[in-house]
């Protein structure tokens, strides 16, 4: 049987302990696009994980390519946004994953032309 939802969307801790959040998170990260490539961080998979702790979050997040040249300023930029919808200190750790074209909303990487 072929899994019905082979996208490898990664489901964020933040939405089973603080569902309220996720729409205005969503809305704010959607606004980091990456200028290479024109989609944003939440259409190209790259924000793993978005943790609540008692005194800061956690964003886990990941490049698509290691030497990204904008990668340093998403990743900033990515950290401020959720420390303004959360107003909590927030810390960005860079994920292990692998970026590929599955961790891509469904749909983008069919017309993205490059695989």
């Amino acid at each position: 049987m072929t899994d019905p939802t082979p996208q490898n969307i990664p489901v964020w801790d933040i939405d089973n302990s603080n569902p309220d959040f996720v729409p205005a998170l969503e809305d704010n990260l959607a606004e980091i696009v990456d200028p290479e490539l024109g989609l944003n961080i939440l259409q190209l998979g790259l924000v793993r994980n978005i943790e609540l702790k008692p005194d800061h979050a956690v964003v886990t997040m990941i490049l698509t390519t290691p030497f990204c040249p904008y990668g340093p300023s998403m990743m900033e930029t990515t950290r401020k946004r959720v420390e303004k919808v959360l107003e909590i200190p927030t810390k960005i750790n860079y994920g292990h994953e692998t970026w590929d074209p599955t961790m891509m909303e469904e749909g983008l990487a069919d017309d993205w032309g490059l695989f």
